[in-house]
């Protein structure tokens, strides 16, 4: 009987170091093929189950233009290849690009991203992206999906959006400040700053909200000479409007909300002797060039920091707090938007510089609630706009 309990006991162990051996196999931390991606539906979490497999998250960036835009994009790309550097990701960049006749292919580039499994999140943006997300995500539920400066509402989706109000907030006490400083180079008498954007919609009117609010911050006799191009890439008619309101209107800073049609603001300034401010990268460094002369009168322009935005959320996900499903709108408080602070704004009045850094602070503290475009209690622009009209 003691001969037959060794023997069984003896089995038994041997059986347990088997189950053992096969058990380290499949937790093999080399990558085997044998372990499916986290992306593939092997967990109801996704990225939870992925972060548990390895320190890196596998990402694919999908950019629906090209690299070298100098703004969304490159910041985009930046970012990723920071937490590339940092050890937190691998990415893939896939540039597909921005004209008319590659648009037939985003679509077909996203399926395929995501039926192929390898990556634990699928990065694109902005809003040329939302009916692609919205037809694709839907069939790859346990895939999960970043798009930025816009939102997508899914269960699988996070959308990182930007508090542009408070860097409106910061662009409108700037111009303000440095209108008043008549001893300036280009500033006249006119209490007038004046504001180009490229469509009357919420995205844009959240910049204007923000600009008008800290404008009147600085002054409530201030004046803001508000135009729309309705086009983000017609560059005449943004130099047309900002014409109009340096010449009739007396506006000495014009800030350009309107992508390329906004760099038209910039040529008026430029040749009406205005100041101009640039929008969601820094122009300045972007005119330094072949549009030199632009960048001279670029004295700051407002940031929205797609990259550290990236930066923010994959540190989150790293430490488990995942945001899937959610709409996001990152501030300053974690460097979403911002304002530039060097080169030309250098040179402009103390005083103009020390009202921005001040009200960054303020903002920075909770001291400062500023209005918006957005939500449930969304200031009525159009009221706000001919309250300061010229």
């Amino acid at each position: 009987m003691k001969k037959f309990f060794a023997l069984f006991l003896i089995a038994v162990l041997s059986l347990s170091l088997a189950l053992t051996g096969c058990g380290g196999k499949d937790s093999d931390s080399s990558g085997s093929s044998t372990a499916p991606p986290a992306s593939s539906g092997s967990s109801s979490s996704g990225q939870s189950s992925s972060a548990e497999k390895s320190d890196k998250f596998n990402v694919a960036n999908i950019v629906n233009g090209n690299l070298g835009d100098k703004s969304f994009f490159d910041s985009a790309e930046a970012g990723l290849k920071k937490l590339k550097d940092d050890g937190l990701i691998d990415y893939k960049t896939i540039e597909l690009g921005g004209r008319d006749e590659d648009q037939p292919k985003w679509k077909d580039a996203v399926i395929e991203t995501s039926e192929s499994g390898e990556y634990d999140v699928i990065v694109c943006g902005t809003w040329q992206m939302v009916d692609i997300v919205y037809d694709v995500a839907p069939d790859y539920p346990d895939q999960k999906y970043l798009i930025y400066d816009t939102v997508v509402d899914l269960p699988n989706v996070v959308s990182i959006n930007y508090k542009q109000n408070e860097m409106g907030y910061l662009c409108g006490i700037f111009a303000a400040t440095l209108t008043s400083c008549t001893d300036f180079d280009r500033i006249n008498e006119d209490k007038v700053i004046g504001f180009v954007g490229g469509g009357d919609m919420p995205v844009i009117n959240d910049f204007l909200v923000g600009y008008i609010e800290g404008a009147l911050a600085v002054d409530s006799d201030i004046k803001v000479d508000v135009r729309y191009t309705e086009s983000f890439v017609d560059t005449a008619l943004g130099k047309e409007l900002a014409t109009n309101m340096i010449n009739n209107s007396k506006a000495d800073v014009v800030w350009g909300v309107a992508g390329l049609s906004g760099n038209g603001a910039a040529e008026a300034a430029n040749e009406l002797d205005a100041w101009f401010i640039g929008v969601d990268s820094d122009q300045e460094l972007t005119f330094t060039g072949a549009q030199a002369e632009l960048a001279k009168v670029t004295l700051t322009s407002g940031l929205k920091n797609i990259g550290d935005s990236f930066i923010w959320f994959f540190g989150e996900l790293k430490e488990g707090k995942e945001h899937w499903g959610e709409e996001l709108w990152l501030g300053l408080e974690v460097n979403g938007v911002g304002v530039v602070t060097d080169k030309n704004f250098k040179t402009v009045p103390q005083e103009v510089q020390d009202a921005t850094l001040k009200a960054r602070d303020d903002l920075l503290k909770g001291a400062i609630n500023v209005g918006s475009a957005f939500g449930d209690s969304a200031v009525d622009v159009a009221a706000l706009r001919n309250s300061v009209r010229p």
